[in-house]
């Protein structure tokens, strides 16, 4: 082998470098040119081109609503006002369990009542239009305070949040009211699926 020649070692670099160039550019036709871009200091190009493969295919998926996907798969959603409290309280034992195998995971519900979860899920949390992540091997979390809008952190700071978090907080936001912390009122979080 002379000087000249190139290893097997850089060959290989040179086309995942390829790669990754032929990745950027589709990304950035996906977004429509909006794509923003930038390192994350010293990543290997292996590890950079496993996560440009990710988000192509992330990109790429495709969008429905959870409420649709729930449907397709067999759940018949009824609107709240339509079930007694017995029936809700099923119904979204039903829904919360489709959403699970679904790949949707409910956080942070325990300061809603069953009827007040499922009709946020009914009018809302469902109703977004999110790429499949069960066929790209991950998952979506969603909760009912996820928004962080100032009702949610409000809601947060009452119910959820440690006493560190809430200490920061009012540190970082001094001229501002800091709810008093409440105990949750329900004990549903415990008990709803997890990613495996």
């Amino acid at each position: 082998m002379s000087s000249f020649d190139r290893a097997p070692d850089d060959e290989a670099d040179v086309d995942r470098e390829i790669r990754i160039e032929k990745m950027k550019r589709e990304l950035e036709q996906l977004s429509g040119g909006s794509m923003i871009s930038g390192g994350f200091g010293d990543v290997p190009p292996n590890l950079e081109e496993i996560f440009l493969a990710r988000v192509c295919e992330f990109e790429k998926a495709q969008h429905d609503t959870n409420f649709n996907r729930l449907v397709h798969c067999g759940v018949q959603m009824t609107p709240p006002a339509e079930l007694d409290d017995a029936s809700l309280r099923a119904k979204l034992h039903e829904v919360l369990g489709a959403l699970g195998k679904i790949h949707c995971f409910i956080e942070n519900t325990d300061h809603l009542s069953d009827r007040e979860l499922y009709t946020w899920l009914w009018s809302e949390g469902l109703r977004e239009e999110t790429p499949d992540l069960s066929q790209l091997g991950g998952a979506w979390h969603m909760s009912p305070i996820g928004a962080s809008d100032d009702k949610d952190i409000a809601v947060f700071l009452k119910y959820y949040a440690t006493e560190k978090e809430r200490c920061r907080w009012k540190t970082e936001f001094p001229n501002e009211a800091l709810p008093p912390h409440c105990s949750l009122p329900y004990n549903r979080d415990r008990n709803l699926p997890r990613p495996e």
